[in-house]
């Protein structure tokens, strides 16, 4: 982060963290306070290790933490990830369609676990499948690697498709609130008729009438294995993005030992953060893939348990069947023989 983009952040978040001076003693600057923060969201650094690197206390760090936290959530949100409208979500779809040639797709949707330390008295609510407690990170990708909705907060023993299930967004998605543009005839397919926006997921969560999954099983005709991978690749988004996310704000990458509360503060304002700066430091195409090293895979930043529904509707199931068929015939791009 450069000086100019920390001044910047640091006007929109400065008025939310400024504390007033009393004759006991001089208020913590907002500068200060909020390099403080940064540093344990960019560090995952221990809260005794801030505190004697600014010579304050750790009582102070683990206070400044949760409030500026919060703070970044609040000042950006509105700016960097506020709820898409209809236009918003055609943008996003032109962008998709731009970048990875998928059609009324919305979003790349996907579920990760944020390891946490065992909270007190918690039982098993936290415990996931890979035998530790953790969060877990529900987030919708957009295709320049752009958190557009991020649900933080679900307990480590649920699926993907129980966080979303679980979820105000998914709650949305169900009821048909998310104001997603109406069904909309694909360009050079109008024999097929109008087709819905969708997002796209993996085998981890339910097909349903807003929601494309590959198919599942391993003996799969060509064409389903073909609409497989043209659905993962647009997915690919959010894995990618999830790879950035954990790059920038190696918290991620540490065993996290602060309270829920304050962990959902902490990866919300990571995911806000992400967009701030991907929107001041983007300098790359969008369709170029991002570099995956080795290291990206942490054991503290790891995916959700597939286990996804197969109780799909006579509609989603056509509709999936019609993407298939779009994606075999006039949908074909002149590669996709080469690599199924």
């Amino acid at each position: 982060m450069s000086k100019e983009v920390f001044d910047e952040l640091l006007g929109k978040v400065g008025p939310l963290i400024t504390k007033v001076d009393t004759h006991l003693r001089m208020s913590i600057g907002p500068a200060e306070r909020l390099a403080i923060c940064l540093r344990y969201l960019a560090t995952g650094d221990s809260y005794a290790t801030i505190a004697f690197s600014y010579r304050v206390g750790r009582s102070t760090v683990a206070v400044i933490v949760k409030e500026v936290a919060g703070a970044i959530w609040t000042a950006l949100v509105e700016e960097c990830m506020l709820v898409p409208q209809v236009e918003d979500w055609r943008a996003i779809a032109a962008g998709f369609q731009e970048s990875w040639e998928f059609p009324n797709c919305v979003g790349a949707i996907d579920g990760k676990h944020v390891v946490i330390q065992a909270p007190a008295n918690a039982g098993s609510l936290y415990f996931n499948y890979k035998s530790t407690h953790s969060l877990v990170l529900l987030a919708v990708v957009d295709a320049e690697y752009l958190f557009r909705v991020v649900d933080v907060g679900g307990f480590g023993r649920s699926s993907d498709s129980g966080s979303l299930r679980n979820s105000a967004f998914g709650e949305s998605l169900r009821d048909g609130s998310l104001q997603l543009p109406p069904d909309t005839v694909i360009a050079g397919s109008e024999r097929r008729g109008p087709l819905p926006h969708v997002f796209v997921g993996d085998e981890a969560f339910p097909l349903l009438d807003n929601l494309l999954r590959p198919f599942p099983g391993r003996h799969l005709t060509r064409e389903r294995r073909l609409f497989n991978y043209r659905l993962s690749r647009a997915r690919l988004v959010v894995e990618c993005a999830f790879g950035i996310l954990s790059t920038q704000w190696r918290m991620l990458r540490r065993v996290i030992t602060t309270s829920p509360e304050v962990t959902e503060l902490c990866v919300k304002a990571a995911c806000v953060l992400h967009n701030f700066l991907r929107r001041k430091t983007i300098d790359m195409p969008s369709r170029t893939p991002i570099a995956r090293s080795t290291d990206e895979v942490t054991p503290t930043l790891c995916d959700a348990p597939r286990m996804g529904s197969n109780n799909a509707t006579r509609q989603s199931i056509q509709q999936r069947e019609t993407f298939c068929s779009y994606f075999n015939e006039e949908g074909a791009v002149r590669w996709q023989a080469n690599v199924v």
